[in-house]
């Protein structure tokens, strides 16, 4: 059974940093792609960086600069680090991971850890 923990999210001043952590559990295929979503209230479930197991690196425009998103294989852990956080990053923010066995991808979440920018 894979599970995924994220912890780092919390309180934070515009401006500031965090670092989120996800720590995945249990069997996950060396063909992976791990990835931050993350939910606003009212909002749909947004992609906010992924990257793959071979090390490819997505993110959306808006944090471009800001985030930075990386992964310990030895670990089985994804990092998003953030950095310049504005009011508008406040969401939820979840770990997911896209990961292919037996010929087809399966899809792991976290439970999501909050992330709150403001003065």
């Amino acid at each position: 059974q894979v599970q995924l923990v994220e912890s780092g999210g919390g309180l934070v001043q515009p401006g500031g940093s965090l670092r989120l952590s996800c720590a995945v559990s249990g069997s996950i295929s060396t063909i992976n792609v791990m990835g931050w979503y993350r939910q606003a209230p009212g909002k749909q479930r947004d992609v906010v960086a992924t990257i793959d197991s071979g090390g490819t690196i997505t993110s959306v425009d808006s944090v471009k600069g800001r985030f930075t998103i990386s992964r310990d294989n030895s670990k089985n852990t994804v990092y998003l680090q953030m950095n310049s956080l504005k009011p508008e990053d406040t969401a939820v923010y979840y770990c997911k991971v896209h990961n292919f066995r037996g010929g087809g991808w399966w899809d792991y979440w976290g439970q999501g850890t909050q992330v709150t920018v403001s003065s």
